[in-house]
């Protein structure tokens, strides 16, 4: 009877069984010598995670966990869950790894960097009963799991390995509300956070402060990315880094293999020939990036760091760092306040992922030819038109027909709410209020009511100030001007034109809202809208052409629409309410808030409100900082807080992420 209550108390996580096939058909590191080095000839190293002082759940994710066949209550109950989940105690069957890799950062390239903070725990296989439209996703049957935030590697670099709690929650959060808008992407299945702690200058300024160490479990096929097989570069002509791996080819043809055997049997499997193969493989790469951009660009999400090194090769989102969803609608957007030139930028993200596709391409020759790469680099546009318009169309509700005016007409859409402040996301969710032409309605009224409804997610003339204001010094962008006219070699250099002409349009656009009054500002938007709404309406009423029940039309439309323009999304001040509550002691935000974004086309009465506790009020003092400081609060009691699906408060202009 003893020996049965210890096998039926044993922890969950003994059961999972782990088949680390990347570690069987990938090198491995021979060398287990500590500390930071260049890795040759290999894909991984052993590693060995650093254990946490207490760790403990901050919140986990239940569909996330169900991939391995975990139940979240059970994962929550068990004592050596927060253990398992950190890395602070291996579980049976796992070899922890990281994982080698190069890159592109902001277009050059940087040589060896790697899984400076990441470890691969081992793969999970998947349970009997798992959907047949995951096992498409991932035909491997296996899930790979990684700790981040577990310590040091050899590819740490100057860091410690370390993460803490801010950037764990956005990683949490931001994975599952991805995952939620159905964007394919890595999946979070917890955060842990601990009484360990590391020292951080969160804005570079010269003030840091001790954070509490944190660590996110995260859940994909494969973590393998472009800039793992950059590893084999030779000496780039510009910054003359090169690969470790450089002249191991051999390597990066068993690497190749890898991938697409695992990962993309059915092109294995129809091509005999390698070279047909690998074009094969390199097309659906493609096409799997356009569409996943085009979701982005759909939803209003910005990357922030779409290195070659961020990007994944089964086409999903990838490293969650200074990411945002976009607020005020504005093609220049810039979530990165690290990304100075805007390289990153909102309405680069189609291009800059063509770019990286580009250096994936050259990184795979010669098992991928050159010509053959072009080849399929010239479908990348179309590929990635096509996607973007088949989202807006079903976003705008034009289900029937497709017209060759329905491109000009979001072309407009998005220039009306750029010349108007509006919010990107409210501002498309309001748009299934607005119906479908019907015989005998009286038309200006319609347009006015209309009307009325997105002039409400418009900016006011003080935040279009405030957006406008040009983030360069006058007296550096004086400077620049002149150096352009004098020495076109020295500003190239250190600036760009693209830069200035920015920077340029803003001060002209600021000098038109500062002659300007609230009151004509208003009429200004009036007229925009109403103007667009007019041809928003003619278009619909060819919708409604050939016999259409309009009643139907519209409440399919409606459905459509609002299954495809989310209700709520991680805008950056819910996500720092989250966090200051979590670093004053109290998860349960955190836990809220994820609850709320795993149904982000829902509307979720008494969910959208968040918790008091977000204000900032005092810590408990079993929680304070070893220190004696109380977590940080930064000002937050005399925030104003508002509804999950609210335009985002004035306060929330001044978070900063890099």
């Amino acid at each position: 009877m003893d020996d049965m209550g210890i096998g039926t108390s044993r922890s969950c996580f003994e059961r999972l069984q782990l088949d680390n096939v990347a570690l069987k058909q990938l090198p491995l590191d021979p060398s287990t010598e500590p500390g930071v080095r260049q890795v040759r000839g290999a894909c991984f190293s052993r590693v060995q995670p650093t254990p946490l002082k207490n760790p403990k759940f901050v919140a986990v994710s239940g569909p996330a966990l169900a991939l391995l066949g975990l139940d979240a209550d059970e994962v929550l109950k068990d004592p050596l869950g927060p253990e398992y989940l950190s890395g602070s105690k291996v579980m049976q069957g796992s070899e922890p790894a990281a994982h080698c890799y190069c890159g592109h950062q902001f277009g050059q390239f940087a040589g060896q960097l790697g899984d400076g903070a990441a470890c691969y725990l081992g793969e999970v296989k998947a349970p009997v009963d798992q959907s047949p439209e995951l096992l498409h996703e991932n035909p491997t049957g296996r899930w790979e799991i990684q700790v981040k935030g577990a310590g040091l590697t050899p590819y740490s670099r100057q860091a410690d390995g370390r993460k803490v709690l801010r950037s764990s929650i956005r990683e949490f959060l931001c994975s599952e509300a991805v995952f939620a808008l159905g964007v394919p992407t890595t999946r979070a299945g917890s955060v842990v956070t601990s009484d360990s702690r590391v020292m951080r200058d969160i804005f570079y300024d010269g003030n840091p402060r001790m954070e509490r160490c944190s660590v996110v479990l995260r859940i994909a096929p494969s973590f393998i990315r472009f800039g793992s097989f950059e590893i084999f570069k030779q000496a780039d002509e510009f910054t003359g880094r090169q690969g470790p791996s450089y002249g191991h080819s051999e390597i990066r043809t068993q690497m190749l293999d890898y991938v697409i055997m695992n990962f993309y049997p059915e092109i294995h499997q129809n091509h005999s020939d390698r070279t047909e193969r690998n074009t094969a493989f390199f097309r659906e790469v493609t096409l799997r990036t356009a569409k996943l951009v085009a979701q982005w660009q759909c939803v209003g999400f910005c990357h922030g760091v779409l290195n070659t090194d961020n990007m994944s090769v089964l086409g999903l989102t990838l490293d969650y760092g200074p990411f945002g969803f976009m607020d005020r609608f504005d093609p220049d957007f810039i979530c990165n306040a690290s990304d100075n030139s805007g390289r990153y930028s909102y309405q680069a993200q189609p291009a800059i992922c063509r770019w990286n596709l580009a250096r994936l391409a050259e990184a795979l020759e010669p098992d991928l030819p050159s010509d053959r790469a072009k080849q399929v680099l010239d479908e990348y546009l179309p590929l990635y038109n096509g996607f973007y318009l088949s989202n807006m169309r079903k976003k705008l509700g034009l289900l029937r027909k497709e017209e060759p005016e329905d491109e000009m007409l979001i072309t407009e859409l998005m220039q009306t709410m750029h010349n108007t402040g509006a919010d990107f996301t409210n501002t498309f969710r309001s748009l299934s209020q607005i119906s479908c032409p019907t015989a005998g309605e009286d038309e200006s009224e319609a347009i006015k009511q209309a009307t009325e409804l997105l002039l409400q997610q418009c900016a006011s003339l003080e935040e279009l100030k405030g957006a406008n204001k040009p983030t360069m010094d006058p007296r550096e962008l004086a400077m620049l001007l002149s150096m352009a006219q004098s020495n076109p070699a020295l500003f190239q250099m250190i600036s760009d034109r693209k830069t200035v002409a920015r920077q340029l349009e803003r001060l002209s656009r600021l000098k038109e809202l500062m002659d300007t009054t609230a009151e004509q500002l208003w009429a200004k938007q009036n007229e925009d809208w109403s103007c667009w709404i007019k041809k928003y309406r003619q278009r619909l009423a060819h919708e409604c052409e050939s016999g259409v029940d309009v009643k139907d039309l519209q409440k399919e439309r409606v459905c459509v629409m609002n299954n495809n323009n989310p209700h709520v999304v991680l805008r950056n001040y819910i996500a720092q309410n989250a966090i200051e509550a979590a670093e004053n002691g109290d998860f349960s935000e955190v836990q809220r808030v994820l609850k709320v974004l795993e149904k982000p086309f829902s509307v979720q009465e008494g969910l959208e409100q968040p918790g008091l506790v977000a204000r900032g009020g005092a810590t408990a003092p079993e929680e304070r900082d070893e220190t004696g400081e109380e977590g940080n609060t930064s000002g937050a009691e005399a925030r104003v807080l508002v509804p999950y699906d609210s335009k985002p408060p004035i306060w929330a202009n001044e978070i900063c992420v890099t």
